[in-house]
């Protein structure tokens, strides 16, 4: 018998995504799927990529929960703690939402609003050190997904000293899924098709997570919604703090981090690359006129940006390797 799993938001994006890495993982076995509006609906109605799926959507709440040994929380940002908070304390949880990222309440009631519900071990295990807490920890908040691209862009580069934590601009495209599944005007295929358009402009919930995660102070972002269903591209720009070679301080920070790819010279990110996969591509170059550090970013913003994320952080939890059940390749064309 394997590691029995549970998924509370199964009907979204990122828990269809979550159900179809948990069918082909070989230590996973899921016993129960929980959703809100779509309970009662077979799966493979509400997500027809997973046909034959032969399971029904139960009602949600901590009673269809609390026998798994592991649950994934995939529910809108500030619905998760109170339903963890009625978990059994040996029941190992990953959550996808925000709800546990951040150290501030402060920095939580400005981004957010709302009573903020305390940190949990947070699910980036390429940043120093964060494997092991991850593996000893039970409760783990699962990376957002700007955060998990430029945070790996951009933490390697700050803790080397070679980039000025003060002064980061970036400029990032995500596809329409990371905006969930929820029918809403902005997103239907008539407005997006053909458009590029900027959304929460110097306002981002993502930011302070960022800084949290790779210590820079000084950080604005321009998010862009993309004309494609998945996928982010980052280019994350800082001042230099020292003269080094941006790429070479990334090469050798992930060395050994079987999803994060720094491609060879001259070849550059594109998310096409990356879907399906819980990879991240990144290439480094120092502006010849500026002189500023340039980092651009390519991930699946449902892999490695939100349910490939959390499988991996749950192989830490329970001392598998972290690349079980995952695929380091995309899917082309």
């Amino acid at each position: 018998m394997g590691i029995r799993v549970a998924v509370a938001g199964a009907s979204g994006y990122a828990g269809g995504e979550l159900l179809r890495l948990i069918a082909g993982h070989p230590e996973f076995e899921l016993v129960t799927a929980t959703a809100h509006s779509q309970a009662g609906h077979r799966v493979d109605v509400v997500h027809p990529q997973l046909a034959g799926f032969d399971l029904v959507l139960g009602a949600a709440g901590p009673a269809a929960l609390a026998d798994a040994d592991l649950v994934f929380l995939a529910l809108p940002h500030g619905e998760s703690a109170a339903l963890a908070a009625q978990l059994p304390a040996d029941v190992r949880i990953v959550d996808l939402g925000a709800d546990h990222r951040l150290a501030d309440p402060y920095q939580w009631a400005q981004y957010y609003g709302g009573t903020h519900a305390g940190q949990w071990t947070y699910g980036l295990p390429e940043l120093p050190g964060q494997r092991q807490l991850i593996a000893s920890a039970t409760r783990v908040a699962n990376t957002g997904c700007y955060a998990a691209a430029i945070s790996l862009a951009l933490a390697p580069l700050i803790a080397a000293g070679a980039a000025q934590a003060a002064d980061v601009v970036v400029v990032a495209a995500s596809g329409t899924s990371g905006a969930g599944r929820g029918a809403k005007a902005h997103l239907l295929a008539s407005e997006v098709m053909g458009d590029l358009s900027p959304y929460r402009v110097g306002t981002h919930q993502h930011v302070p997570e960022i800084k949290q995660a790779t210590g820079a102070t000084g950080l604005s972002l321009t998010p862009v919604l993309a004309p494609m269903p998945r996928g982010i591209l980052a280019t994350v720009t800082a001042l230099p703090a020292r003269g080094v070679d941006p790429q070479a301080v990334l090469a050798e920070a992930y060395a050994d981090a079987p999803f994060v790819h720094v491609l060879p010279e001259g070849r550059w990110p594109h998310t096409a690359a990356t879907l399906g996969s819980n990879s991240c591509h990144l290439q480094a170059t120092v502006d010849v006129d500026s002189g500023r550090l340039v980092v651009v970013s390519a991930l699946d913003n449902l892999g490695k940006g939100a349910a490939g994320q959390a499988v991996q952080n749950a192989n830490l939890m329970f001392g598998l390797p972290e690349t079980t059940g995952l695929s380091v390749y995309g899917v082309a064309p």
